[in-house]
């Protein structure tokens, strides 16, 4: 890590550290205005101290990005998952496939903290490869009409800009639909209670008949799968989630460890606890040069990088659950308590598996990768 990014990382630990007065956990319910000033608020604050912009407008992780990404995911979990899904997903999507037009109405605003973004891929479930995009855009004399629904979509409640994945009539190829807040026919329903997480807005859509002109369609671009692109991102950045998880679970453990007694001295000092610490770290330790070189190949253009990058999601974000269960095994009692880091990373970790690529269907693309090297 250079100079550069470990004064970023500092600033970023100062501004989540300090005592601001705003509560980094989104206010429950129905709220979302005041959800929607908590981001922008926080949002901004990023924006100034330059979080925003790193690989957003070449779409390529980097080693240096992953480690501003930790250190935020790590002091902010839900923030973080607010964050990275309007810049490094969203923002991405706009500055490597938008058009010049939408790129200069929309960039400025993201990587500023001023507007908020959110990208709507999958449908059902949570993954896309083995639930097909069944949203339609139907050519009209304007643009196009668009008819659909998503059931996971981070920040659809507090976007100002929604990416909507879908078909354009019978054309193979997936086009984005780019939808302002507010706009005819978008429809977004109640936040949904999630198991981890908590702190971030996810919300289900629906598009009936909403008209799209053309201005606002991104196409495929010499026939690359941008869906493809897209979703690639999103691991990356569930990834780096992970591994800030891991950060946090095994820092609460360890510091119990340090002053928790048992027997009249510190629970470090026995050696069965020394050695969970051990293994925590071990795997942490792991996941991180995996993560790494993952984001190396990327920023490389390596031919093996999204193999990579399949391998760092799923051992990271197993890895993640596993830390954050021995993190809560060292807590003992105050670890079962709600509110505390383990506790909060071991009901997030699940979201880590399932989320993006799921951790199965990762291993089929590793070994698809395998069989075609």
């Amino acid at each position: 890590m250079g100079e550069v990014e470990k004064q970023l990382c500092e600033r970023i630990k100062g501004l989540l550290s300090a005592d601001t007065g705003v509560d980094l956990i989104q206010p429950e319910g129905d709220r979302m205005q005041e959800a929607r000033t908590t981001t922008v608020r926080w949002l901004t604050s990023l924006g100034r101290e330059g979080y925003l912009t790193p690989g957003v407008m070449d779409g390529r992780n980097s080693v240096s990005l992953v480690v501003i990404q930790e250190q935020l995911a790590a002091l902010a979990p839900s923030l973080f998952l607010s964050v990275e899904a309007s810049t490094r997903i969203f923002g991405r999507l706009i500055a490597v496939y938008g058009t010049s037009t939408q790129r200069e109405a929309i960039l400025p605003g993201l990587t500023s903290g001023q507007l908020i973004g959110a990208a709507a891929l999958s449908e059902k479930g949570m993954n896309i490869e083995n639930d097909p995009l069944n949203t339609t855009a139907i050519p009209s004399t304007d643009g196009f009409r668009v008819t659909g629904s998503k059931g996971h979509v981070v920040n659809a409640a507090l976007a100002d800009w929604i990416a909507v994945a879908g078909k354009i009539g019978g054309e193979p190829e997936t086009a984005f639909f780019l939808f302002e807040k507010g706009s005819k026919g978008l429809l977004i329903g109640d936040r949904l209670a999630t198991l981890g997480y908590e702190g971030a807005v996810i919300s289900p859509l629906r598009l009936e008949d909403c008209p799209v002109p053309s201005t606002h369609v991104i196409r495929p671009i010499d026939g690359n799968n941008v869906l493809k692109t897209v979703r690639l991102w999103e691991d990356q950045v569930l990834t780096a989630a992970s591994l800030g998880l891991m950060r946090r679970a095994f820092d609460g453990a360890t510091a119990h460890a340090k002053t928790h007694q048992s027997g009249g001295k510190p629970i470090i000092a026995y050696q069965e606890v020394g050695f969970k610490l051990a293994e925590m770290l071990t795997l942490f330790q792991t996941s991180q040069l995996l993560a790494y070189r993952a984001a190396w190949m990327s920023e490389s253009g390596d031919r093996e990088a999204n193999a990579l990058a399949s391998c760092a999601k799923v051992f990271c974000a197993e890895s993640a659950e596993k830390i954050a269960s021995e993190a809560l095994q060292i807590l003992g009692g105050k670890g079962y308590l709600r509110g505390n880091p383990a506790e909060e990373g071991y009901l997030d970790a699940k979201y880590l598996q399932i989320a993006g690529t799921s951790t199965e269907i990762s291993r089929m693309k590793i070994g698809d990768a395998v069989l075609a090297y």
